[in-house]
């Protein structure tokens, strides 16, 4: 169990999307902007409706402007690949988590020199969240701990380490002082950041659990699991409402499922989730029902680690074999995913 991380480069040949996948997209149809990285990609957010913030193995962190398909600014600062990105909406601040045991703190338009740095972990940092009033930052390890820190001054505030709680990710619920974490134990744990203790522990899956994410109600919660041959390989929505209480599972992945996001509300269709797979494929769900709506296959991409929403049509995926990729969410005339650009 506590091997999947370590194990997932080498692996990386063997998840090809399974012949049920949905649509392949067509290489001749897909603009090839700069890559942003010289390796595998193993993180993505939007930080506004143009630009991304992602962090690879060439141990870069790199803001890009994904529509005009240009590089903005790159930091660089850690030892090891960069495993988690976040940043704190409104605020030229960015976050940065390594397999060097640290967290990072930069700032767009300045010194391509770390502000801040937050170090005391003892293994690979894999979880990192920003507290919604911009003072605190949430880090999880697979050394079993999480930690709070004081973003001014670098202090760890606070440090909880639980017995086989090897942190996988970490979600702050917006304007609350709820955290959300999950573990290669399989579980998903819920923490109140004003005493740094587990208020709430979910029932335990089959597999273990690889990442979370708040809905913009804050009313749920989604998970992912690892998996194999379509064993595991699921998301599943839970009410944060009725702690433990699972609404609904995704299924249809047939490798492990990396990433599970919420998709922004839209006009045009109900409500919907996307999870990114290590079999090469995105599919895009009906949150209430749990019907498979429509599944993109890209090929030769290896694994897909993480996903961005960044408007309700836009939608960006890093890989390891192809670096990131622009997708683009139509409802016109039928619903469709397709590539339209790498970078």
């Amino acid at each position: 169990m506590g091997k999947l991380q370590s194990k997932l480069r080498k692996r990386s040949e063997r998840y090809r999307a399974g012949r049920d996948s949905g649509e392949s997209a067509p290489a001749c149809q897909v603009v090839q902007h700069e890559p942003a990285h010289s390796d595998a990609v193993n993180c993505v957010i939007s930080l506004t409706s143009e630009l991304s913030v992602s962090g690879g193995s060439d141990q870069a962190v790199v803001v890009y402007d994904w529509k005009g398909g240009t590089r903005c600014q790159s930091f660089f600062g850690h030892s090891r690949e960069v495993t988690k990105v976040s940043c704190l909406a409104g605020s030229t601040w960015l976050f940065s988590a390594s397999r060097d045991k640290s967290a990072l703190m930069w700032q767009m338009g300045h010194d391509a020199d770390p502000v801040q740095e937050f170090c005391g972990h003892e293994l690979v940092v894999n979880g990192l969240a920003v507290s919604p009033d911009g003072r605190k930052l949430c880090t999880g390890s697979r050394d079993n701990s999480m930690c709070l820190w004081d973003i001014e001054s670098g202090e760890c505030l606070q440090k909880n380490t639980i017995s086989r709680n090897l942190v996988t990710h970490v979600c702050w619920v917006p304007a609350s002082t709820t955290i959300v974490q999950t573990s290669e134990d399989k579980t998903v744990r819920v923490w109140d950041s004003r005493t740094w203790q587990v208020t709430n522990t979910f029932p335990t899956k089959r597999h273990i659990q690889t990442h979370c994410d708040i809905s913009s109600d804050c009313y749920h919660v989604l998970s992912s699991s690892n998996g194999f041959s379509g064993q595991g390989c699921e998301s599943t929505l839970w009410d944060l409402r009725q702690p433990g209480c699972k609404v609904v599972e995704y299924r249809g992945h047939l490798q492990t499922t990396a990433c599970c996001v919420f998709l922004p509300p839209s006009h045009d269709c109900g409500a919907m989730v996307a999870s990114s797979s290590h079999d090469c494929s995105v599919k895009l769900w009906d949150q209430n029902s749990g019907a498979c709506l429509y599944t993109l296959t890209l090929d030769g991409s290896g694994p897909l680690v993480s996903l961005a929403p960044s408007d309700p049509a836009n939608l960006l995926c890093a890989s390891f074999n192809m670096g990131l990729h622009h997708l683009q969410l139509s409802q016109s005339p039928t619903l469709s995913l397709k590539v339209t650009s790498r970078f």
